[in-house]
C-alpha cells in the first residue's frame, strides 16, 4: 500500500479512535478534573505548552495540569517531582493526564502513533549533536510512540537521542499495522 493511502487511512483511524477513547474515558477525565478544582482550589486544570510538530510548526499541546502554580518561566523543565501534586501523582501513574492529547490528535496536530512531541528548547539541543532528529518533524507527532514503547519517558537530552533511534525506526517503517502493534 503507498504511503499516500497509509496516510489517509492513519488519519481516519486517529479520528475513529480518538472520538471513541474520549467518550469512553469521558467519566475518568469529568472525575479527574473534579478532583483537581477541588484539591487545588482552582479551576484552571488544563495545562498548554507550545511544541514544534508536523515540518516545524507550532501548536498547543494540551495536558491535564499535574504540577502546582510555581510555574518553569522558562519551560526548560521536563519534570519536578517536588511541583507534582497529589492528585496529579495518581493521573500521571496512569497516563490520564495525558488523555486531553486526544484532542490534539482530533483536530489533526498530532496523530495517535509518532514520535513524542518535544519542546524546542530540547529539540534544538539534540539537533546539534544529531542533526537527523529533525527527521522526526516531517510527521505528526504523536500521543504515543515506537520510541515510548520500547524505550520509555526520556527524562534528558541523551536518553532522548537513544529514543530518537526507535522513532527513526518507525518512520522508515511506518504501517497500520506496526501502529497497532
Amino acid at each position: 500500500m503507498g504511503k499516500i493511502y497509509i496516510k489517509y487511512i492513519k488519519r481516519i483511524f486517529d479520528i475513529f479512535i480518538s472520538i471513541y477513547i474520549l467518550i469512553l474515558t469521558s467519566p475518568i477525565l469529568i472525575f479527574a478534573l473534579i478532583a483537581l478544582m477541588i484539591s487545588n482550589k482552582s479551576i484552571n486544570v488544563l495545562f498548554f505548552q507550545l511544541r514544534p510538530g508536523l515540518n516545524e510548526r507550532i501548536f498547543k499541546l494540551v495536558k491535564i495540569k499535574t504540577m502546582n502554580d510555581k510555574v518553569d518561566h522558562n519551560g526548560k523543565l521536563l519534570s519536578d517531582e517536588q511541583r507534582i501534586t497529589n492528585v496529579g501523582k495518581i493521573l500521571r501513574k496512569y497516563s490520564i493526564d495525558e488523555l486531553p492529547q486526544l484532542w490534539n490528535v482530533l483536530i489533526g496536530e498530532m496523530s495517535l502513533v509518532g514520535p513524542r512531541p518535544e519542546r524546542k528548547y530540547y529539540i534544538d539541543q539534540i539537533v546539534q549533536q544529531h542533526p537527523e532528529y529533525k527527521y522526526l518533524l516531517k510527521v505528526k507527532p504523536g500521543l504515543t510512540s515506537w520510541g515510548m514503547v520500547k524505550f520509555g519517558y526520556a527524562s534528558s537530552v541523551p536518553e532522548m537521542i537513544e529514543r530518537m533511534t526507535f522513532d527513526l525506526m518507525y518512520i522508515e517503517n511506518v504501517s497500520i499495522a506496526l501502529d497497532l502493534k
